[in-house]
């Protein structure tokens, strides 16, 4: 089936389709070894030979989503690493697809990892704006009081970093720590350590229980699954309307 160009190049994750938009436009972009540069033009990502700056697209396959409930000690890259050490693609083996993590969790992390081979999707499921929610279950040093809490939900800045507001909520108590539930709309490198770190309660063990509705219920650690059809619509669903803007309008 024949779509618009533009959208062949966003979904396949080189790009926003804004951005395939110009490419096109500058020349960069063929089909079938020929220069297109006509906005609207149609291709079909199952039969076409399709290059952008002469390197190939590769031909469009079945969208494929699976969950993985990630173990600690191991990174999350699809690239071998030099030191040898394992890699989450170890752990995604049931598919020929190439598949690749939305997002990361950092290397004694574990929990929910979404991985896919829909681009286009991956990108706005971790923009901010969509607000798609990440809960995690967080081992603390410490117990943090009301006011502390209350300092999270209101948002925090880090030296030049600013943290949107995150919900947490005191689970249990471990001693003299405990494990706290936090929910964020964003994932910023090394995000929860940073922020635990600040208020002063540095994170002892850290797992992610959610992103955007998929959850660890029958996952044994290591282990992954294939999503539901249920599942990968409600997945698009969170990401499908394009979110409205909350600055005000500028005076004329």
């Amino acid at each position: 089936m024949e779509i618009r160009l533009q959208k062949i190049i966003a979904d396949a994750g080189l790009a926003s389709r804004r951005e395939a938009e110009r490419w096109i436009l500058e020349g960069k972009v063929q089909v079938n070894n020929k220069v297109v540069t006509q906005l609207g033009s149609l291709a079909d990502p199952r039969e076409d030979r399709i290059k952008v700056s002469g390197k190939l697209i590769p031909k469009k396959q079945d969208e494929v989503y699976i969950v993985l409930n990630k173990p600690t000690g191991c990174l999350t890259t699809m690239a071998d690493d030099k030191r040898g050490r394992t890699t989450v693609m170890e752990y995604v083996k049931v598919t020929k697809a190439r598949v690749f993590p939305v997002g990361r969790l950092d290397y004694n992390t574990q929990g929910v990892l979404l991985f896919t081979n829909n681009g286009s999707l991956a990108k706005k499921l971790l923009l901010p704006k969509y607000k798609v929610e990440r809960t995690y279950k967080v081992k603390v040093s410490g117990i943090p009081n009301e006011k502390t809490l209350k300092r999270l939900m209101r948002g925090v800045h880090i030296k030049d970093e600013k943290f949107k507001p995150i919900d947490a909520k005191i689970q249990k108590t471990s001693g003299k720590n405990c494990f706290l539930i936090m929910t964020l709309v964003e994932g910023k490198n090394r995000h929860i350590k940073k922020v635990c770190e600040h208020i002063g309660h540095p994170v002892i063990k850290l797992q992610r229980t959610h992103f955007g509705g998929l959850n660890l219920t029958g996952l044994p650690l290591g282990a992954c699954r294939f999503l539901s059809p249920k599942e990968v619509k409600a997945l698009k669903k969170l990401v499908a309307d394009e979110p409205k803007s909350t600055r005000p309008a500028k005076k004329k």
